[in-house]
This record gives structure tokens, sequence and C-alpha cells, in this order.
């Protein structure tokens, strides 16, 4: 399916008071909750009231995160019906919630979910609305994966933020919470009141291909800093933050969306490495955690993932690291949890490791059924779902759910996107470009010298709702600062007759900028890098994904490390290249040889500046 674009949401108008008084009335009346909006959470008593009066129905519900299809909650397109049928045997989000009594629903931008703020913001009150008209009807927490950088479901515009790694390289507590309370309020005002970030994996390997720029960096003393520092700016802004991947994914050479990754570190390394972060984010009063699919023998040698271990999650999580709060599944649809038991079985086991929230099984009725029919036959009681239960509703009753379901327009108008909050994401970004190498001075390139540009170079498909693609970006960007910028764009892959075109158009030009993206030993883009610098006309790399790529290119006068392609960071990059700002960025993670790996090049905390 393809999203065509903006339109009619199907439920555009916000509901009015009488509606939202009339859907919430048999909520407030159990809570009871006196004094003003701003007043104390309701107690536990009054929760534990709700939870008495569910079915167990409605208790099982309650543990589900589910993703649907379609921008609007009653009105998707036909395409979004269709899909819903298929995979989850709705039509709608409304007849999800009615038929399953879910207790969250996650957003993504290929579910269609996000086009656009005013668009989210009425999906999200169609979905509060549809729960709460219900018997006995509570509040959705709302949720998506937002970390910015590589990864968000929420484009623009909204402000997108550089990614965790960068903010890594620029290595300011007071930017990555001044980032989660940004972040964190447009969330809010769409009507997201849970976010799947930060990243608190310590990336130690540079070959992990599912963490990698989505970690703030390789030491887990500045990766804790920052961590709580954005669940800080997260929470303040009322929106859950989610330290993730418990107990870390940091070390792994395996994607646990396709495989199941084994963490062989020790004991104590584990105790050293990847447990601090979390550590901290416990400390900050962390929301919710959530789980990693992989597997750590030296914390439980059962062979089962972290996801389905009581040792790692009740044992070490619970008991040891003292956590209370709602521990959320990876999606159960990723193959690191499905490897060694079947779906009907995973959501099972996971409330018995000691998981309260089932994030997007890869067959809703099938798992649903099967923690119904667990509780019915005794391998799952009643009690162990109510403990679940309540912490979920003591996270929507501090999130001001109860009290404040729906959202308005004027609120998405006055927060989503401003001036203000653009402004910030470019000075955040302005921080974090990191230069690594700068062969005679080449860098700040003058216009005057230099005036005709050429950009190269990789474009992948633009993260996170960008503009892209990242060469046309950087040549926009260098454009405006002065130069006569054209793009070309040569792939992840070149070929030699791509290669041979690059090359032609580059002895036209007085310099060259190439965008890198994962350069290996015998790719194309190493080629292309080679030859260009061949042509003797000054060449600047951009890393614009993984740092490391400056290992592969040792004949590049120049190298700059970006940490993602998403807008901000590119045009932070372009201001370097021009010399409208000094590279402030240092690296959060070593970079190795790329003869010899085990001999760090560039190590933590390197950088150059003018």
């Amino acid at each position: 399916m393809h999203d065509t674009g903006t339109g009619s949401t199907g439920n555009t108008a916000q509901p009015s008071r009488r509606t939202v008084l009339a859907a919430t009335a048999g909520v407030t009346a159990a809570l009871a909750a006196a004094g003003p909006a701003h007043a104390a959470a309701p107690d536990d008593s009054r929760l534990r009231a709700l939870v008495s009066r569910m079915t167990l129905q409605e208790k099982v519900g309650q543990l589900f995160v589910m993703r649907v299809y379609g921008h609007s909650a009653t009105a998707p397109d036909q395409a979004d019906i269709d899909a819903n049928l298929k995979e989850i045997g709705v039509r709608t989000a409304a007849e999800l919630l009615a038929k399953y009594r879910v207790g969250g629903i996650i957003y993504f931008a290929w579910a269609h979910n996000t086009r656009e703020p005013h668009q989210i913001a009425d999906l999200s009150n169609g979905i509060q609305k549809a729960s709460l008209e219900l018997p006995r009807g509570l509040p959705v927490l709302i949720s998506t994966d937002q970390e910015h950088g590589i990864v968000a479901r929420v484009g623009k515009p909204a402000t997108l933020f550089p990614g965790a790694m960068a903010v890594g390289a620029g290595g300011s507590r007071s930017d990555a919470r001044a980032l989660g309370r940004i972040a964190g309020s447009e969330l809010r005002a769409m009507g997201i009141r849970q976010d799947y970030s930060p990243v608190a994996d310590v990336n130690v390997n540079p070959a992990n291909p599912v963490i990698g720029v989505r970690s703030f960096g390789a030491d887990p003393r500045a990766v804790s800093a920052l961590v709580a520092a954005e669940v800080a700016g997260y929470q303040a802004a009322g929106v859950a933050a989610t330290a993730k991947h418990f107990p870390g994914h940091g070390d792994t050479n395996v994607d646990s969306h396709t495989g199941f990754p084994t963490i062989t570190h020790s004991r104590e390394l584990w105790e050293k490495l990847d447990a601090p972060p979390f550590r901290a984010a416990i400390a900050a009063g962390i929301d919710s955690i959530m789980t990693a699919h992989l597997m750590v023998p030296a914390l439980d040698d059962s062979g089962d993932p972290a996801t389905l271990s009581r040792p790692i999650l009740t044992g070490i999580l619970r008991e040891r690291l003292g956590y209370d709060g709602v521990v959320v599944t990876d999606s159960l649809g990723m193959e690191g949890v499905r490897s060694k038991y079947g779906d009907a079985r995973v959501p099972v086991l996971a409330l018995k490791a000691g998981v309260d929230q089932l994030l997007n099984p890869p067959d809703l009725d099938l798992a649903w059924n099967a923690v119904l029919t667990a509780v019915r036959e005794g391998e799952l009681t009643e009690d162990r779902l109510d403990t679940s239960i309540l912490r979920v509703l003591r996270l929507k009753s501090k999130l001001g759910l109860f009290r404040s379901p729906y959202v308005g327009q004027g609120g998405v108008d006055r927060t989503v996107g401003t001036r203000a909050h653009l402004a910030a994401a470019d000075r955040i970004a302005e921080r974090t470009t990191t230069l690594l190498v700068n062969e005679g001075r080449l860098l700040p390139l003058s216009r005057r010298r230099y005036p005709k540009v050429l950009v190269v170079g990789a474009d992948p498909a633009s993260p996170s709702g960008t503009t892209g693609p990242p060469t046309g970006v950087l040549a926009g960007a260098l454009g405006e600062l002065g130069f006569t910028a054209t793009a070309l764009s040569t792939g992840t892959a070149p070929s030699a007759a791509t290669i041979a075109k690059a090359v032609a158009a580059a002895r036209e030009a007085d310099a060259v900028v190439v965008a890198t993206y994962n350069v290996t030993a015998g790719s194309g883009q190493k080629a292309l890098v080679e030859q260009l610098v061949a042509t003797g006309r000054p060449v600047v790399a951009v890393a614009i994904r993984n740092p490391y790529d400056v290992a592969q290119l040792p004949s590049a006068p120049a190298c700059l490390a970006a940490y993602s392609w998403t807008d901000v960071e590119l045009r932070s990059a372009a201001r370097v290249i021009a010399g409208r700002a000094k590279p402030r960025g240092k690296l959060p993670v070593p970079v190795q040889r790329a003869d010899d790996p085990e001999q760090v090049l560039y190590p933590v905390g390197y950088g150059l500046s003018y």
C-alpha cells in the first residue's frame, strides 16, 4: 500500500465537551478524582476498583498494544480496511477496540497513521472516543517509535531532531533534555503519550546491524547521562519515555528483526557496560522499559530470549534493579522472539517472565486467546494479570489520560513544528557534526576558490518523513550558503558506469562533496571516492550514517561524520563545510583501522575544529 498524502480524516472535528463528558462518565465516576485538573492522580484503591469491575476478556485486552491501519479511527481508506481485515480481522481502530479491548495502540507511518499533525490528533481523539464509549471503557495509551535520527514515525512538519549518536557527539545533557522536552510536547499535542525512546544500548560493535547510530555511543557513563537527560525531558512534557532494549542490544552482529542474537558478555561485563544506562533511566524515574529479543547466557542460560526470561525481567530488572514501572516487549512479530516458541506461547511466556505490555503480535486473535486460555486453565492467574494492568493504569493516570484523554487542534498549531522548535533542532544539530580529517585545511571550503560544487553519493530512502534525497538536501543547503551546487545521486552500490559519470561531472566542478553510507572494503562507494580524489578536485566525504566510513576512505582529504541523513543533520554538515559553523562534535564511538580492527584509528572524544 502507498500513502498518497494528506486528506480528510473521517473524524476531523474534535469531540465536543458533552461527548467527552458522556464518554468518560463511567471512568470519572469510578475514580471520583476531586479537585482541579492538576490535582494528584487517583490513588491505587480507585484504580484497583476499576480492575475489579473488568471482565477477564477486558483484562486480557488491556495487556496488548496493537498496530492498526488507517488515518481515521472510524473511516480509513479502503486499502487500509482491507489490510486490517487481512491481518487483524477488523475493519477499523474502533472495531479493534470493541472486539479486543486493547489497552494501547502503536502508530506507524507505513500503517498510514501519521500523515500530518492535525490528522494524527484527530486519529488519537477518534481512538479515545471509540474506547471510552464502550462499557467500562478506558482511555488508550497511544505510542510510537520517535527516536529521531533514522527512526521516527512522525515526520515533517513536526520537529525532527538529530539521532542519538549525533546527540552523543554533541555530548550535551541540556541538549538531550531539550530534545526530549520539545519532542515530547509535540507528541503529546497529537495525542501520543508513550514514546519508545531513548535507546539505552551501548553500541560497542561497529558491525551492529540494528542499533548503530540509534545508540548514544560506546561509553556507558556518557550514554547513561544522555539517557537520563532525555528521559527527564520527555517526562517533563507529559510523555512516557521508554528505555530500550533491556538488558542491552549494543554488542550484536545479528538483527533481532530477522534472527536471534546472542550477547556473550560475562555477568561482570554486563554490569559494567550494559547495565549503567538502564540504572540511570530507573534513577531518573523512567515510566517504561522495553525488552530485547536476544539471549544473554551469562544472565539466563536457558536459551530463552530476554523478553521471555523470568531471571532477567523479574530477577534482575524488577528485584535487583528495583524497577516497578511498565515493562513492554519489543514487537512480538520479530524473529528473535519467535524462533524458539510458537506465536501462541510467546505472549504467555512473556507475562510469566514479568512483562506488562505485549507489543504488536503478528496474530492478535491467536495471542489474545492464548492468554485467555492460559488464565482459564490455570497457567496464569488473574492476579498476575491484575498486577500488570494496575501498572498500565497507573501510567495512564500519571499521563492524565483519565482526566483529559483528548487533544485540541489549537494545541497542535501552538506546539508542533513551531519556528522556535525548528530553530532549537538546528542549534542542537550544529553541535554534533564531527570533523575527522582535514588535510591542508581544506575546510572550511572557500566560496571564492571553489564556487562550483558537485554533490554525489548515496541516497538511501529518506528517514522520518524528511525531505531527501540526501544529495539534494546537501546541494540545496550549500546553494543557500552561496555555492553553485548540483546533485548527482550515485547510490549505495555505484556501478563502474555510474562512477565514470560522477568522475566526468567532477571534472567540471571546483570541489566535490560525497555522501557515504556504511562503506565496506570492496564497495563501489570506496571506489567512487578514490576515483573522485584521482581527478585532483578537492573531495569532502560526509558519512551520513555510521562514522566508521572514515576508516575505509584514507584517500579523502576531508571527512565529516553527520550520523544520519535527516535534513537537520545534513544542513548542519553543510554549514560546517561552508564555514558558517565550526565543527564541535566529538566521536562517541571509537573508529578502528580498516586493515587492523584491533587498532583504534580515532578514539572516543576525537574531533577536529577550525
